[in-house]
């Protein structure tokens, strides 16, 4: 069961002057196809996008319980960022703070890691995308940071071939898309859906032409102002939204 947190985010007054954009909730939840959905933009003119493996004394955090307080008041939602091993630890690439911690993954194997192609989503230079594993390696950018998964869902605006339009596996899913190099959509399915229905969101819905997929089963969301904290089985790597130090008071009082 989700554990729900009864906490939400209160929004400062809003500055004349300040764009339209700074007002805008940044979760919200989404209904396409029938299903219903937990969406989290990132405008990264206001915001910073972060990876979170292992805390300062070398333990991975685990999940959100202890991720908040270190994170500060300036987090704002946070999602389970890819596949992991039992250790909790990334099972593809890996970038955190510009320092690669886990290589890129181009093995072939079992499960939707390796349901080729499989993908990267990264931010480099407040600029993000998510990209196929491998036009990223022929791209060779030096990310602030990255993570890998699989399989891809949109590829340039095409669902992956080889996902069906609503097969059988229906399973609690997560995901991220990106809009254009400044918009990042992170998106959380409120119940099982397929791969097929997950993969029209970001393509149909949320307007990405490239989309990943993070997890599934144990896909969690913390998103105060959704009233969210799950608290499902301990987490791998987590990403996180963030308001950046220098726009903290167009939403905060």
């Amino acid at each position: 069961m989700l554990c729900l947190a009864v906490a939400f985010l209160v929004a400062g007054p809003i500055g004349p002057g300040l764009p339209a954009w700074a007002a805008e909730p940044v979760c919200r939840r989404v209904s396409h196809e029938g299903q219903g959905y937990s969406v989290c933009t990132a405008d990264l003119r206001r915001h910073a996008v972060r990876l979170f493996w292992k805390a300062a004394d070398g333990d991975p955090y685990g999940g959100f319980r202890r991720l908040v307080p270190e994170a500060g008041p300036n987090l704002l939602a946070a999602m389970n960022a890819g596949m992991y091993d039992p250790a909790l630890a990334p099972v593809g690439l890996y970038v955190e703070s510009g320092r690669e911690l886990k290589p890129v993954n181009t093995a072939g194997g079992e499960g939707n890691f390796h349901l080729k192609p499989n993908g990267i989503f990264f931010v480099e230079k407040g600029r993000a995308g998510v990209a196929e594993t491998g036009a990223y390696l022929r791209r060779r950018p030096r990310p602030d940071f990255a993570t890998q998964s699989g399989p891809m869902l949109v590829i340039g605006g095409r669902i992956h071939p080889k996902i069906s339009q609503d097969g059988p596996s229906k399973k609690l899913r997560n995901g991220v898309g990106v809009r254009d190099p400044r918009t990042i959509v992170f998106a959380i399915s409120d119940g099982p859906v397929s791969f097929g229905a997950f993969a029209r969101l970001f393509r149909d819905a949320l307007g990405c032409r490239d989309a990943l997929y993070l997890d599934g089963s144990v896909s969690s969301l913390y998103a105060p102002e959704l009233g969210r904290r799950d608290g499902l089985l301990p987490l791998g790597p987590l990403v996180a939204i963030m308001n950046r130090p220098d726009q903290a008071a167009v939403t905060r009082p």
